[in-house]
């Protein structure tokens, strides 16, 4: 039986692309849905801003340890289970993160990063493995829907917080988006694991490392996530020094989530009509870099600088997981390198906004760390341009 022979449609596929989208949505929102309870949580619990950073960082730092092993469990289980695994991860966490007790809300908090992490590795092999002609499109989807649902829950959280419950409560209410995408995923168990993932001609993680193509998608996206996580993290911040109130600082962070969700409508529409993708590649990534220079030189142009991020840095990311799609000659290669470029990206992530924080600390202002980030948004460039010609890493 072939890969063709299995592939879903009709109800099944429709129902394979709900499910996909589900997931989608848990993968942003328990993880950034917390940001605006943390100055309430620090308080309650007493704990230290260094601590509460850590918050941010453990789940970042699960992503860069568990994305590796990700398509070995694809390997061994299947990858419908594997994502099975991640929601029951996810629920996992979400619940003993909210029980009143400061270790358990690190311990659940590294628990949902394990969850998330298999999640994001595996959801661009299974959409290469059974939608190989829709790649960008499904990308586009689930990017879409996971900023809009990240949006949802950070402008739901604090009201949902002030209720009887309480942010214990609050974080709980989280658990829906995991536990409809479990119900969802269910009929997605019985199907029997496919011979391209698991079959002994499947590319083995270690030769990847040693492709040249591999490392260029795997660059444009880890620079995208430093870049991205170091500017969320510190946009309030660098906008209140320059003279905008805390209100103002937050709602410029509420739109940059949902300008990185807009290019999932806007990217897939254009990919299909272009022989490569090395122009839009570098055009987007650039698009970051005069933004992140933007923000200091113009602060009084926030506003346009925050969308013009917010577009480049969404359209570099659906960018990138379609490349891993692109590029990859197979499904479990897809998965393999997918757990490369997420492991190497989240990585920089943990470590950027630590780092251009103490460099703040240092210099006494936001203008190295910023600029900082537009060069690195030029060499993202040159990796996109190299990423985005058309060929695939050649299985070994």
């Amino acid at each position: 039986m072939t890969t063709a022979d299995i592939r879903p449609s009709g109800k099944q596929g429709a129902l394979l692309i709900a499910g996909i989208l589900m997931i989608a949505t848990t993968l942003r929102v328990t993880f950034t849905g917390a940001a605006p309870l943390l100055d309430t949580i620090r308080h309650d619990y007493g704990l230290s801003t260094a601590q509460t950073g850590l918050l941010t960082t453990l789940p970042l730092l699960a992503f860069a340890l568990i994305s590796p092993l990700a398509a070995g469990l694809a390997r061994r289980i299947g990858m419908e289970r594997s994502l099975f695994v991640a929601l029951l991860l996810i629920c996992a966490g979400i619940g003993i993160r909210s029980l009143p007790s400061a270790a358990l809300l690190f311990t659940g908090t590294a628990i949902i990063g394990c969850g998330i992490a298999l999640g994001n590795v595996l959801l661009p092999g299974l959409i290469k493995r059974d939608f190989p002609g829709q790649v960008a499109r499904l990308t586009g989807a689930y990017s879409l829907t996971m900023g809009a649902a990240a949006a949802l829950g950070s402008a739901l959280i604090v009201p949902l917080s002030l209720g009887d419950a309480g942010w214990h409560g609050a974080l709980l209410m989280l658990i829906a988006f995991p536990l409809v995408a479990l119900l969802l995923w269910l009929p997605q168990w019985r199907r029997t694991p496919v011979a391209t993932v698991t079959g002994a001609g499947a590319l083995h993680n270690r030769a990847i490392w040693r492709s040249a193509l591999a490392w260029q998608v795997t660059l444009f996206l880890g620079i995208n996530s430093l870049i991205y996580y170091v500017i969320i993290g510190w946009l309030p911040a660098i906008l209140q020094s320059h003279g905008y109130s805390e209100t103002q600082a937050g709602s410029m962070h509420g739109v940059l989530q949902l300008a990185t969700a807009v290019p999932g409508l806007a990217v897939p529409l254009i990919l299909h009509r272009l022989k490569d993708q090395r122009g839009i590649a570098g055009c987007v990534a650039l698009m970051c870099a005069v933004s992140a220079a933007g923000f200091w030189f113009a602060p009084g142009l926030a506003l346009v600088w925050t969308v013009v991020f917010g577009f480049g840095s969404g359209a570099t990311m659906i960018l990138g997981l379609t490349f891993i799609g692109l590029r990859a000659s197979s499904a479990h290669q897809a998965a393999a390198l997918s757990g490369m470029a997420q492991s190497i990206g989240y990585l920089l992530a943990a470590c950027g906004p630590p780092l251009m924080g103490k460099i703040h600390d240092s210099a006494g202002d936001w203008r190295i760390p910023l600029m900082a980030c537009a060069l690195a948004s030029v060499v993202m460039a040159g990796c996109g341009v190299l990423a985005g010609r058309d060929r695939e890493i050649t299985p070994r």
